[in-house]
């Protein structure tokens, strides 16, 4: 569904990807694993064409998107869940929601549907959402994401600042999406959460990707287990 093929990101004339290349197969959960300062989140900003590529192709669905603008990104199919929430403090929890399904005239189906996942923002859907706890903040700002029905959900770093019952619960919200049928793209520190529920994953370190394979494969490389598990 998605090809990241050798893409170079620079900031100030210096690389933070190199090169970077990966496959996100459909109907899986594919990770990208790394410390602060990977390039992680830069990966994910080239994708939606926050930062451009100096170099590479990014082909989704068959379209190179490198050179389209955000919004016509996100118009084909790809979604955000953004690093830190970033939900809108101010607004109550439907609209924020609405705001997920702005392009679409009819939201309501679609707002039961996540409600069916998280039943709490029914409860709460007219709470101004600055005002709610940080895990019912993490159900919003995923629930915003899954509004629009994307075809591939990009997830950045879902378990920053929560507690660890609240990390567990984000990471099944994220596997019932994608038994729904959502490719989701994972970008995370927390290595055993995201491992047990992923299907594919790469590892970055300083801007290249340094290993690759299924799940299983990666729980049990050396240069992982050295660098993640002691």
């Amino acid at each position: 569904m998605l090809c990241v093929d050798q893409i170079s990101v620079a900031y100030d004339r210096a690389d933070v990807l190199q090169d970077v290349s990966l496959d996100v197969a459909p109907g899986r959960i594919t990770c990208i694993l790394g410390s602060n300062g990977s390039g992680k989140s830069t990966l994910i900003r080239a994708i939606l064409g926050l930062t451009p590529a100096r170099k590479g192709r990014i082909v989704f669905d068959g379209t190179d998107i490198a050179r389209l603008p955000t919004h016509a990104i996100v118009a084909r199919g790809i979604a955000c869940i953004p690093e830190g929430r970033r939900i809108f403090p101010r607004l109550t929890v439907k609209e924020n929601l609405r705001l997920g399904a702005y392009r679409e005239r009819t939201y309501e189906v679609r707002m039961e549907k996540v409600f069916g996942i998280f039943p709490r923002l029914k409860e709460r859907v007219d709470q101004l959402a600055g005002t709610m706890s940080g895990g019912e903040q993490a159900m919003v700002s995923i629930g915003r994401g899954l509004m629009s029905e994307p075809k591939l959900l990009l997830v950045d770093e879902p378990s920053l600042g929560l507690s660890p019952l609240l990390v567990k619960e984000n990471f099944a919200v994220i596997r019932r999406a994608n038994e729904m049928g959502i490719t989701v793209l994972l970008v995370e520190q927390n290595v055993r959460q995201t491992l047990a529920i992923a299907h594919a994953g790469y590892v970055l370190s300083q801007g290249k990707v340094v290993a690759s394979g299924s799940a299983a494969d990666l729980a049990q490389n050396a240069e992982v287990h050295q660098a993640y598990f002691g």
